[in-house]
């Protein structure tokens, strides 16, 4: 029942945005002090790009995200650069994921990535890309900000990534 209830609810917000604005009003907000950015040092053209998702974007033959938890999944999932479209689903209750489940790209843009390291726009696409469920709440918000996080950017660094790209559900 849970599971039904948050695909109307995203429904809803989907259709009628002013529902978003009224739960948005009434949530607690995060604080964070300081600006997490670290300006780029070289050329775009040379930079190793890698794509990080909240959108539930992962594997078909990886375990999906839990959907059961009201505060959320923060896990993540490793998505390779040279997985097809085929391969890839989401997993994520809390958006209206239709058109993108029609073309991930939407939410996951390998391809635009690939056909501009194929241009020259860019230098290189991280072999492992990161795939999250942005719906995280309550205890979670912990675990994700003190433990899966760090993880995932340490291995953006192990990987030489230089920017990452950034994709809501």
């Amino acid at each position: 029942m849970g599971r039904l209830k948050n695909r109307l609810i995203a429904k809803l917000f989907t259709r009628f945005p002013f529902f978003v604005e009224r739960w948005v009003q009434k949530a607690a907000p995060w604080k964070v002090e300081g600006i997490p950015w670290t300006p780029l040092t070289k050329s775009i053209k040379d930079c190793k790009i890698a794509i990080v998702t909240t959108a539930g974007v992962h594997l078909k033959s990886q375990k999906p995200f839990d959907m059961h938890d009201k505060n959320g999944d923060p896990t993540y999932r490793d998505i390779p650069k040279d997985a097809s479209k085929e391969q890839l689903t989401i997993t994520h209750d809390y958006y209206d994921h239709k058109d993108a489940d029609k073309d991930i790209n939407i939410v996951f843009p390998i391809d635009r990535l690939k056909e501009l390291k194929e241009t020259g726009e860019i230098g290189d696409l991280a072999d492992i890309n990161f795939g999250f469920m942005g719906h995280i709440e309550a205890g979670h918000i912990y675990t994700l900000i003190n433990d899966t996080a760090p993880e995932v950017a340490d291995r953006l660094k192990s990987q030489g990534v230089d920017a990452v790209l950034l994709t809501p559900g």
